[in-house]
């Protein structure tokens, strides 16, 4: 077993230098070329004296003993493949100091190589070394270049390159190939110059190998440096050049040159076909590809292993599940039928166009699976939106006893985030950490992922800190996760940590977008929409859309509306802007924006259909409402889903037609969720009907007893109507179930910097202050008769309540603004709880004495107080006493 280690990266230009004494200067001696190799296996020995012994059974063989070494006897030990015994008796020479001879040398090194004997082969070479006089030759120097190379160690195959006296053809071509081979095309095209300045002329085996370090460094101007060469020489006929050129050219995404080469050829090869097919594919003109295998087999060539992948593979990319079909057809009645790799191909081909089925059956009739076929179906379960099949399948897997890689782990951890399987995922997560895939950067971004969706943030951020190259998906996952964990100012940090070490890309930016519009970061989130528009991604897929919605949810509909401008319109970009109207209960905005996007010819959504009715239901707007969700149905094909039925009940209930909003639910044609009766519990709780919302509450608790929203609405409900002792019960029942209320937290941005404030936290600097402010408002509220933070009137249960589940922490940050922006300046408040009726009546008197508008965006709306008033206009909030 070779083993690896690295070794100090070593400058090639002086080396090279010093062969000039066999080279021809012919070349511009102010050009300099400088060449490194990547880190190479470790010397397994480190004595000449100490053979290793091969891992390979071998036989006594008695005729030949260490007692008189002599050449031949080594030589016969090669001959019979005993290379144990071989190396055995090379030691034994030495130690007599019997010379051992060129022929021994070369065919002892050739039996390494052919053993695959990495350490018997460098084991060789100092012995080699420990016996040169003079330069190696030829021969000698070639067999060790081909050995070196055959194990991709360019490092010691270069050392060889230099020791050698003399160099033939084969010594360049060997070498040069080894580079391509090893990914240093650069260094292969260096030394291929070196060898044209030394007067070697190439020929069909250096072309290919310089062709294939072109392609692979996708330089196409030096490819066509080359082309010029093959033609010089005299090589553009021949078979293997020109398709190693339809291939560079291919690589260089030239496919117009592939194609006039491919057109030119005399006598082509299936390998011709292949490369022109693949080409097409590479570069994305799968109908081109497509319509030259026709023609392929219009002339009765048969297709090979290669080209029906390849086929297959464009199929995928196209999405033509029928030409598909009829591939699988063509396969199953040739000799590949039983090959596993086209079977993967055609599993992997009906995942991705959705036909899950059909790739299920293939797999099922597979004789033989390898780990790719079992990581295909498992990774295409997951995009097919069927994690808990692959679940099953990789269970199965496990039964049969295949051992999953990198790619498979990766895919199954996705399937437990997808289901909150966390579990499971744990389990994943230590196997990966006993087999070592933990070290791939996939593995711990899935996990990361994972971690988060289920909930076990800090789990998520202990991966992350693992990683010890992160790379932009694992800033991006670890960004996401402390997004949709409600940790959005952490989520900013790393963010701003991540541009310092890497380069974000649009999905990084939606995610830091969402947490700025999370906690109304306005600054920072211009500062992103700036550096999407600098680096060139501000039009990207769905970044348009992210930094229209930060703008809608920090309530700057200007600017949003500029932005919605100034885009292409789609229907995600519509119904942001009809989502962020109705928030604000402008109900006739969002019809008049409705019927222009049914003008501009954008086809409404699900989506669309749920901002319209939101829009209604904030509005009083229930006959428009009403129609909204029959238009839907019979107008655009529309199946209602549940939102939109909670929707429908929202509107009634908002409206006071409680009896009617109850029928409705009654009458519905799928079974009410949680999300349904807690729509009518909210219409009680504005409306104060204590029965029907306990029947609601019953629906909601049989199916949903941990969601701590529902308790809350229950709380207020009963505390609105004075039932206190009920209060007290819902109370004592969420902490008998364990369930916590998150503590309130409001976020302002002042001068570019989003502050937090917690309530019951008086750690901020400025905090006594803000203290000292509010207080005064309280005083000026009680001389003009209202009932505010400090009023005696209200009841101790009450102001409880609205403790626990209101933390009015608003009034800190609106305190804090106050402090240290101008006069007049508006003042936008951002909260993670609903604003409980104190705080409501406490915003809008300091709005009117101070004169200024407050914006402040709760869990279910815009508040918008100018002068006293509210553009909620009072909506649930019932004051007990009030100017």
């Amino acid at each position: 077993m070779a083993f690896f280690a690295k070794i100090p990266q070593f400058a090639l230009y002086q080396d090279l230098q010093n062969l000039d004494s066999h080279f021809p200067r012919t070349h511009n001696p102010n050009k300099t070329s400088t060449l490194f190799f990547k880190p190479q296996k470790a010397r397994l020995f480190s004595s000449t004296r100490n053979p290793p012994r091969n891992s390979l059974n071998t036989t006594a063989t008695s005729s030949i003993t260490t007692q008189n070494p002599t050449n031949s006897g080594l030589l016969q030990l090669c001959l019979i493949g005993n290379l144990e015994q071989a190396l055995k008796h090379l030691a034994s020479m030495q130690e007599v100091k019997i010379p051992v001879e060129e022929d021994s040398f070369v065919a002892l090194i050739r039996l390494c190589e052919n053993k695959r004997g990495y350490s018997e082969g460098e084991y060789v070479w100092k012995a080699v070394l420990s016996s040169l006089v003079t330069l190696l030759s030829v021969r000698l120097g070639n067999s060790l270049l081909s050995m070196f190379v055959r194990f991709g160690d360019v490092s010691n195959a270069w050392n060889v390159f230099g020791r050698m006296g003399e160099r033939d053809l084969f010594s360049w071509n060997v070498l040069v190939g080894g580079y391509a081979k090893a990914g240093f095309f650069d260094e292969a095209l260096c030394l291929y110059h070196r060898m044209l300045w030394a007067g070697i002329r190439p020929d069909v085996y250096t072309f290919p190998c310089v062709l294939r370090s072109c392609g692979g460094a996708m330089d196409l101007v030096r490819g066509r440096e080359v082309h010029a060469h093959v033609v010089r020489f005299g090589f553009e006929v021949d078979v293997d050049v020109v398709n190693a050129l339809m291939t560079m050219y291919v690589k260089c995404a030239n496919v117009l040159s592939a194609r006039m080469l491919f057109d030119k050829m005399p006598t082509r090869d299936r390998i011709s076909w292949n490369a022109m097919i693949s080409g097409y594919f590479e570069n994305e003109e799968c109908l081109e590809g497509l319509e030259l295998f026709f023609r392929m087999r219009e002339l009765s060539i048969d297709p090979d292993l290669m080209t029906l992948t390849s086929v297959i593979s464009a199929c995928e990319l196209i999405g033509d599940g029928r030409l598909g079909r009829q591939l699988h057809c063509y396969v199953v009645r040739t000799a590949y039928g039983g090959d596993v790799s086209v079977y993967n191909s055609l599993i992997q081909m009906y995942l991705s166009v959705g036909h899950w089925k059909e790739a299920e059956n293939v797999f099922s009739r597979m004789e033989y699976r390898d780990i790719v076929s079992w990581t295909t179906m498992i990774s295409g379960y997951v995009d097919n939106l069927l994690p808990d099949k692959a679940l099953k399948t990789y269970k199965t897997m496990e039964i049969e006893g295949t051992m999953p890689d990198e790619v498979t782990i990766s895919s199954v951890v996705s399937a437990c985030a997808s289901l909150g399987q966390l579990d499971m995922g744990v389990k994943l997560h230590e196997l990966a950490g006993r087999t070592g895939l933990i070290f791939y950067v996939v593995v711990a971004n899935a996990l990361i992922d994972m971690y988060s969706k289920c909930k076990r943030i800090d789990k998520a951020l202990e991966v992350f800190h693992q990683i010890p190259d992160k790379d932009v998906i694992s800033w991006t996952s670890v960004i996401s996760g402390l997004r949709i964990n409600n940790r959005c100012f952490e989520a900013l940090i790393f963010f701003r940590q991540m541009k310092t070490k890497s380069k974000p890309n649009s999905v990084t930016l939606i995610s830091a977008l969402s947490a700025c519009a999370r906690i109304g970061a306005l600054m920072c989130g211009k500062e992103i929409h700036a550096h999407a528009l600098k680096t060139g991604v501000g039009f990207d897929g769905f970044l348009p859309n992210a930094i229209l919605d930060l703008y809608v949810r920090c309530g700057r509909m200007r600017a949003a509306l500029n932005q919605f401008n100034s885009n292409e319109k789609d229907v995600g970009a519509w119904n942001i802007l009809l989502t962020g109207y109705a928030q604000r209960g402008k109900g006739a905005m969002v019809v008049e924006l409705f019927r222009r996007m049914m003008e501009s010819e954008i086809n409404p959504d699900d989506v669309t259909f749920i901002s319209l009715l939101c829009a209604c239901s904030r509005s009083g707007m229930v006959t428009e409402g009403l129609e909204y969700f029959q238009r839907m149905k019979l107008n655009y094909r529309i199946t209602p889903n549940l939102k939109h039925y909670a929707c429908v009940v929202d509107l009634l209930g908002r409206a006071g037609q409680l009896n009617k909003a109850h029928e409705f639910i009654e009458r519905m044609p799928i079974k009410p969720d949680p999300a349904i009766w807690g729509a009518l519990l909210n219409a009680c709780r504005i409306h104060r009907q204590v029965l029907l919302g306990e029947l609601a509450a019953q629906h909601i608790f049989k199916e949903d007893a941990e969601s701590i929203g529902y308790y809350i609405l229950l709380c207020n409900l009963y505390a609105d109507s004075g039932k206190w002792d009920e209060v007290a019960k819902v109370r004592r029942t969420m902490k008998e179930e364990g369930l916590i209320v998150d503590p309130g937290c409001s976020w302002v941005e002042v001068k570019g910097k989003v502050h937090a404030f917690l309530s019951g936290d008086n750690f901020h600097p400025q905090m006594e202050e803000v203290n000292v402010v509010l207080e005064g408002f309280y005083e000026k509220m009680k001389a003009a008769g209202f009932n505010g933070q400090e009023s005696s009137s209200m009841d101790e249960i009450e102001t409880s309540k609205a403790d626990i589940f209101c933390g009015h922490s608003e009034r800190q940050a609106i305190g804090y603004s106050l402090i240290n922006t101008a006069p007049g300046m508006p003042i936008w408040v951002t909260k993670n709880l609903y604003m409980c009726q104190s705080c409501h009546t406490t915003v809008k008197f300091i709005s009117k004495v101070v004169r200024r508008e407050i914006s402040v965006r709760d869990t279910e709306q815009f508040h918008h107080f100018k002068d006293g008033m509210c553009s909620c206009g009072d909506e649930g909030y019932w004051e007990r006493t009030g100017k």
